[in-house]
């Protein structure tokens, strides 16, 4: 990281959902001033995984009020099954950036890989939600905001049990998808080996995408 910069110029982007069988990945971007990383960090920010629902829950508001800039960007299932993953989950990290309103000088993004369709300067850092505060703060919002719109979406998908896996691969879910078939918001992508086995088409072949 450049030492010349200042923590005003640096966005941390970190993705959520990109192993889940149903939904959209989300992706968050945050800019923190340095008091504010201190702080939030005293307060027990850290990878959203690592935090339980309720502490994650809290530390909501006090990102977003302290961060400089945020963003959250989405890509659907349907662009998971036409771009693949990691370019979907790309452009959900665009979409956030591009709701910072100023372009970041540098961008950590977590993880081994650097952002393709970003055209800045960039570092990937992997395990970089446990090293930096703003993709901590990144990864709590886009844990947050997907895991709200998955528990809304399972009440018009009922059966499934979306509102408490969220759209991972659990047991459950995999069973509730041998039982119900895939809703219109399942990744039929992830499923098209259960669907061929199954005897059912599988999904169409991925467009050009970005």
């Amino acid at each position: 990281m450049d030492p010349l910069l200042d923590p005003l110029e640096i966005a941390g982007v970190d993705e959520v959902g990109r192993g889940c069988l149903f939904g959209p990945v989300f992706a968050a971007a945050v800019v923190l001033p340095a008091a504010a990383a201190e702080r939030l960090q005293a307060a027990g920010l850290t990878d959203s995984k690592k935090l339980s629902p309720s502490r994650r829950a809290a530390l909501v508001l006090p990102i977003k009020r302290s961060a400089a800039a945020w963003g959250i960007g989405q890509a659907s299932a349907a662009e998971v099954d036409r771009c693949g993953i990691r370019t979907a989950t790309e452009l959900a990290m665009l979409r956030a950036l591009q709701r910072l309103g100023t372009p970041p000088r540098l961008l950590l993004v977590d993880g081994p890989l650097p952002l393709r369709l970003w055209s800045g300067r960039q570092l990937p850092l992997v395990g970089g939600d446990a090293r930096c505060a703003a993709i901590a703060a990144a990864s709590v919002l886009a844990k947050q905001e997907r895991d709200a719109l998955v528990r809304r979406l399972a009440l018009r998908h009922p059966g499934y049990g979306l509102e408490r896996h969220v759209g991972y691969a659990t047991a459950r879910h995999r069973e509730a998808l041998a039982r119900l078939g895939p809703t219109s918001l399942h990744r039929l992508s992830f499923l098209s080996r259960r669907r061929t086995s199954a005897g059912s088409p599988p999904p169409p072949a991925a467009a050009p995408c970005p």
